[in-house]
């Protein structure tokens, strides 16, 4: 009986290891599987996000560059003599194209969303305080253009966020 025993164990035993080393090793090939298979369609979403990104990056640097001060007042002509009629017309054009553009923030970076609003607000905010100093709407164009020329516009701080952002994606 003992020697039954002993035969029985001598056959289970290697059986039951190479069934445990069996099991073992095709979790493991499972788990590999389901792991590239989780990879490869990430991969397939990130390609395919791609080009929907970039386009939101696109028409938020195109956003800013019309918003430039400097190039507003050349493409936007004055229709009126008055500078505050005048800077209501400029800031209208800016809420109406960033209206257009609010839903690109679901495509692009919080910080490059922000850098957007921020560039924006200051340019409003700008366009405004220039506006105090003068009546006119000739000498107010020529008081941004002044300004503009000389220093960076919050547009190009804007404008150089989207830009590092984008790098970062194609990279």
């Amino acid at each position: 009986m003992e020697d039954q025993l002993l035969a029985s164990i001598a056959y289970i035993l290697p059986a039951a290891v190479t069934g445990y080393v069996t099991y073992y090793m095709f979790k493991s090939y499972l788990f590999q599987q389901n792991s590239d298979k989780k990879l490869q369609l990430l991969s397939e979403k990130k390609k395919d996000s791609l080009p929907i990104k970039l386009q939101a990056y696109e028409r938020m640097l195109l956003f800013c560059e019309r918003i430039h001060p400097s190039k507003m007042v050349m493409r936007i002509q004055p229709v009126s003599q008055k500078s505050s009629d005048y800077v209501s017309l400029l800031i209208l054009t800016i809420e109406q194209e960033f209206e257009h553009n609010l839903v690109q923030q679901l495509y692009i970076s919080d910080e490059a969303w922000n850098g957007v609003v921020k560039a924006k607000n200051i340019v409003e905010n700008k366009l405004q305080q220039i506006a105090k100093t003068t009546d006119s709407s000739n000498d107010f164009q020529e008081l941004i253009l002044k300004e503009f020329s000389n220093n960076s516009s919050p547009t190009e701080i804007a404008i150089a966020i989207l830009k590092n952002d984008v790098k970062k994606l194609i990279s």
